[in-house]
């Protein structure tokens, strides 16, 4: 069965013809996309710069690519490194959009977004959701944030960066390469040329080689852990047995490929990206493990049975990554 809504375009990443409306609506879009660009760019429309440094984390194309996992893990590595660092998010999928919200493990996700909402629950750092970037800066730096992380930003020109990593999706990387809404671009490729950091998510496989210029970033899943409380399974305890995978994320498939490479039978239930689940979501007809992303058991605790487990999943890449983003820092002073 698939539930899936807002299912991304074929002609995005499947080779589809490009229906005509939206080849006109790319022409469109690319043009007051490149004029923003360059209003900001020839400083008419300005940046407004926070009194400690932010790091952007973003991508190009529309849908996920792998940035949760990785600001997790950009967090964890400042907090070693004895950074405070806080987390500005948009929040997107939050019921008021408009009210600014400090978010925390406990937080309602459907009033502090979905992501956010993981993002404290794994790091326990300040996070603060709001539309106006700038504004969630200046609020995680007057809580004491000595560096702001800015999740899903690279669009967002009004708060200036100090550092710029583009995540890239290993496997579709950037479809068809045109604009939305003919293809799946909010800017064009060579945007990512300008980026100080571009990791490629390559997911749990070893066959994805980053090119020239990237980082590889592997995802390694961890236990499963059941929604209702109780003690963690490894993945090899369902190899050999069909589940049902529930993924409303940016690829679904890339979950059930994960899934899959442990030897477990997969029946798959795609969502939507960010999907505002029900009760009814997850009545599947029959008595199966149900599986999901971390992304959407924060979603489904409320109604989750005995059977139901959340599969985490931890970014590693490179160590010279590592050193190469704390010498890029080590000009910044701590509060």
């Amino acid at each position: 069965m698939n539930r899936q809504a807002g299912k991304v375009p074929r002609h995005w990443y499947d080779g589809a013809p490009v229906p005509l409306p939206a080849h006109l609506l790319s022409g469109l879009y690319g043009a007051l996309a490149g004029l923003r660009r360059g209003l900001y760019r020839k400083g008419l429309l300005r940046q407004k710069r926070v009194e400690r440094p932010v790091v952007v984390i973003g991508n190009l194309v529309a849908g996920g690519s792998g940035k949760t996992p990785l600001t997790i893990a950009l967090v964890e590595r400042l907090q070693a490194a004895g950074w405070t660092p806080g987390v500005a998010s948009r929040g997107y999928g939050r019921r008021d959009a408009g009210t600014p919200r400090w978010v925390d493990a406990a937080t309602d996700p459907g009033l502090g977004g979905d992501e956010p909402v993981l993002i404290a629950r794994r790091t326990g750092a300040r996070l603060r959701v709001d539309a106006d970037r700038v504004a969630a800066a200046r609020a995680l730096i007057a809580e004491g944030c000595d560096i702001v992380l800015c999740d899903d930003g690279l669009q967002h020109y009004r708060l200036a960066r100090d550092i710029e990593i583009e995540v890239i999706d290993g496997r579709r990387r950037y479809g068809n390469g045109r604009l939305l809404p003919a293809g799946p671009l909010r800017e064009p490729p060579s945007r990512g040329e300008g980026c100080d950091f571009r990791v490629l998510n390559a997911g749990t496989g070893t066959d994805l080689v980053a090119g020239f210029g990237e980082w590889p970033m592997w995802l390694e899943p961890g236990h499963a852990v059941p929604l209702l409380g109780g003690r963690a399974k490894p993945l090899a305890a369902f190899a050999g047995q069909r589940v049902h995978a529930v993924a409303g994320i940016g690829d679904p498939e890339r979950f059930f490929a994960l899934l899959r490479e442990h030897g477990i039978a997969v029946v798959p239930h795609a969502f939507a990206d960010h999907h505002r689940y029900a009760a009814e979501d997850l009545r599947f007809g029959s008595d199966l493990p149900v599986l999901m992303t971390e992304k959407d058991a924060v979603k489904c605790a409320a109604f989750a049975g005995e059977r139901h487990f959340s599969v985490g999943i931890d970014a590693r890449l490179p160590e010279a990554f590592w050193i190469a983003l704390v010498d890029r820092l080590s000009g910044f002073a701590r509060k």
